[in-house]
C-alpha cells in the first residue's frame, strides 16, 4: 500500500542504527518489491542532520514529488534512508514553513535539548547539566571547562567499535598511519574549552556582520559555547554518516545487486548524507557495478575526500580516493557559496578538529579580524573546505558548470563534475544560511541528468 505522506510510489524505507545495521524487514521488503515492481532506475536519498524519521520524510516527499512529470515512463522506484541523526532548531529550513524553527538564543532552546535526548541515548544527566551551563553562563573558568568535559562525554569522541574509524577526511601513508592514530581525538575539545568557544564566538559575531567592526572586542567564551555543542554534535554525526554508509547501504547495495541485477541505482544524498552515501562506495562488494550515478546536495565533508594527494601535504590523500571510479556514472557535487554551514562554520570546526595550534597562533587571526574573514577565500577555507561550498577539489579532469549548464546539454558520462547551483540554492538565515535550501526542481533534474534517467 502507498504511504499517503508520500509524493511518489513505489516507496520504500530504509531504517540503520548508529552501527549500520539495517531494519531486515524493510530491507526484505525492498528486495522483493523492486523484482515485483519492475524497477529499472533506483533513487536511494538519504538525508543530513534531521532530529527523526517524520522530518526526513518530508525532505524525501518535497524533493521526489516533480519527477515523476519529468520522468514518467523510466520506472523509477524511491528509497529513504532513515540513520540516527539531528538538528538544531534554531536552523531554519526553507520550504518547510510548519517547522519548529526556535530564533538563535545563546540558550538551548526546548527542542534541542530533546534532540539531544533522542539522538544520544542514556546520556539525559549530561545533557541537562549542558543545557544549565549554556543557561547559566556562569563566569568561573572552572566551569566552563567542565562544559567542555561534558560535551566530549556526551559525543563520546573516540568510541570502539565500528564507528572509530569512519570521522576521517584524509589518509596519511601508510608510515604515518600511526601518528594519525593518536591524533584522531578533535583537538576543539581535547583541548581549551575558552579557546574553542571564543574562536567560535568570533565566526558567529562575523555572520551576524560580515563587513567586519573598528576595534572587533573579545567575545566572551559563553557566546561560543552553543556552537561548540553543535560542531560537536556533527562531529559524531560525521562519524556515524561514514559507519552507515560503508557497514550499512554499501553491503545492502550488494545484495540488491544479487537479487535484482539489472536495477541501475542512483545515490543521493544531503549534507552528511552526502558523507554517507559516499562511504557507501567504501562498502560495496567487489565487483558490484550497480552504482550508476552518486549526487551530493550541499555535502558536509571535505572537499578533498576523493584526491589522491593533498595539495598541501604529498603524504597524505582523501578518504575515499579514487572510489569515484567505483560510479559506473559521474559523481555530481552540487554546491552554493550561500551554504554558511559550510562556507565558515566547517571549515573552522575542521581545523579545530586536527590542528593542535589556534587560529591566533598560525598566525591566521589578526588582531580585531573576524574569523568568518578567512572562509572559503582564504586560507582556512582552502585547506578546509566542504563539498557543499566549493565542489570536488584536487581530483584532475573534474568538470565544472553552473546549474544552467548542466541543465542545457548532458553532464559527463563518467569522474567528478562540480555544479554550481547558488542560482537556487541561497534561502536560509545564520547560522546555517542556505545550507538546508534543496527542494528544487532543478536539483531533481541534476539527478535525472546524473542518471540518464529519461
Amino acid at each position: 500500500m502507498a504511504d499517503p505522506t508520500m509524493s511518489v510510489t513505489p516507496y520504500w524505507e530504509l531504517t540503520f542504527d548508529a552501527d549500520g545495521d539495517v531494519d531486515a524487514g524493510q530491507r526484505d521488503r525492498l528486495l522483493a518489491g523492486v523484482k515485483q515492481r519492475g524497477v529499472q532506475h533506483l533513487i536511494v536519498f538519504s538525508h543530513g542532520w534531521n532530529s527523526d524519521r517524520s522530518h526526513a520524510t518530508r525532505l524525501y516527499s518535497h524533493f521526489f514529488a516533480p519527477i515523476p512529470v519529468l520522468a514518467p515512463q523510466a520506472g523509477i522506484g524511491y528509497v529513504g534512508v532513515v540513520w540516527p541523526s539531528m538538528r538544531f532548531c534554531d536552523e531554519p529550513i526553507p520550504d518547510f514553513p510548519h517547522s519548529a524553527v526556535v530564533a538563535p538564543a545563546p540558550g538551548l532552546d526546548d527542542g534541542t535539548r530533546q534532540a539531544l535526548l533522542e539522538t544520544f541515548p542514556g546520556r539525559a544527566a549530561v545533557v541537562e547539566r549542558i543545557a544549565r551551563l549554556i543557561d547559566g553562563r556562569p563566569p568561573e573558568d572552572g566551569e566552563l571547562e567542565e562544559f567542555g568535559r561534558l560535551v566530549r562525554e556526551l559525543v563520546e569522541v573516540a568510541p570502539s567499535g565500528p564507528q572509530a574509524r569512519c570521522a576521517a577526511d584524509t589518509l596519511m601513508d601508510e608510515e604515518l598511519q600511526d601518528e594519525q592514530d593518536e591524533q584522531d581525538e578533535p583537538e576543539m575539545l581535547a583541548g581549551s574549552t575558552a579557546r574553542a568557544c571564543e574562536e567560535f564566538a568570533r565566526a558567529l559575531a562575523g555572520l551576524e556582520s560580515p563587513a567586519g567592526a573598528e576595534g572587533f572586542a573579545l567575545p566572551n567564551p559563553w557566546d561560543g559555547a552553543k556552537e561548540l555543542l553543535r560542531q560537536a554534535t556533527y562531529y559524531a554525526m560525521k562519524r556515524r554518516a561514514g559507519t552507515v554508509g560503508e557497514r550499512g547501504l554499501g553491503p545492502l547495495i550488494g545484495r540488491l545487486a544479487a537479487a535484482a541485477p539489472a536495477v541501475r541505482v542512483h545515490l543521493v544524498g544531503h549534507s552528511f548524507g552526502g558523507r554517507l552515501v559516499s562511504f557507501a562506495l567504501r562498502g560495496l562488494p567487489e565487483g558490484v557495478q550497480t552504482v550508476k550515478s552518486v549526487t551530493l546536495l550541499q555535502g558536509a565533508f571535505s572537499h578533498y575526500a576523493f584526491a589522491a594527494r593533498l595539495p598541501f601535504d604529498g603524504r597524505a590523500g582523501g578518504v575515499l580516493q579514487g572510489l569515484q571510479n567505483r560510479i559506473d556514472g559521474p559523481l555530481v557535487c552540487c554546491y552554493s557559496r550561500f551554504d554558511e554551514a559550510l562556507g565558515t562554520m566547517y571549515p573552522l570546526a575542521s581545523r579545530m578538529a586536527r590542528d593542535a595550534q589556534g587560529l591566533l597562533e598560525e598566525g591566521l587571526l589578526e588582531e580585531g579580524r573576524a574569523v568568518a574573514e578567512l572562509s572559503i577565500g582564504g586560507v582556512l577555507g582552502a585547506k578546509w573546505g566542504a563539498m557543499g561550498h566549493d565542489g570536488v577539489q584536487a581530483v584532475p579532469g573534474t568538470h565544472a558548470c553552473t546549474l544552467a549548464e548542466a541543465l542545457a546539454s548532458p553532464l559527463p558520462r563518467s569522474g567528478c563534475v562540480n555544479v554550481d547551483a547558488e542560482a537556487v540554492v541561497r534561502r536560509g538565515g545564520a547560522p546555517a544560511g542556505a545550507h538546508s535550501d534543496i527542494v528544487h526542481p532543478e536539483l531533481a533534474r541534476v539527478v535525472l541528468a546524473a542518471g540518464r534517467i529519461h
